[in-house]
């Protein structure tokens, strides 16, 4: 059974950077693609950006060009490095499991993301 673990999140200024990784607590280095979502406050969760196990991304326009998302199979981890952030990313950040755009799961407890303008 995987478990996920958030982390990276924390406060930054408009225009900052933040990288978050998302640890496994089992392998995800066979078949699972991965994925990055995020929830605002009274907002549906989004998705932001999918690797896939050979580390083909995709991106969701939103944040095409700047976020990008990259995965280190030996050490389990997923990353998000997001950069010129804006008042708008301000959300918690998810990881999950997907096969394609099917989310798997499961999810992990998410990281906090704040951005002040």
């Amino acid at each position: 059974q995987v478990q996920l673990v958030e982390s990276g999140g924390g406060l930054v200024q408009t225009g900052g950077s933040l990288r978050l990784s998302c640890a496994a607590s089992g392998s995800i280095s066979s078949t699972n693609d991965m994925g990055w979502y995020r929830q605002a406050p009274g907002k549906q969760r989004e998705f932001l950006a999918r690797i896939t196990n050979g580390s083909i991304p995709t991106y969701a326009a939103s944040v095409k060009g700047r976020f990008t998302i990259s995965r280190d199979n030996a050490k389990n981890t997923v990353y998000l490095q997001m950069n010129s952030l804006k008042p708008e990313d301000t959300a918690v950040y998810y990881c999950t499991r997907t096969i394609g755009t099917i989310v798997v799961g499961p999810w992990g407890q998410g990281t906090q993301v704040t951005v002040s303008s």
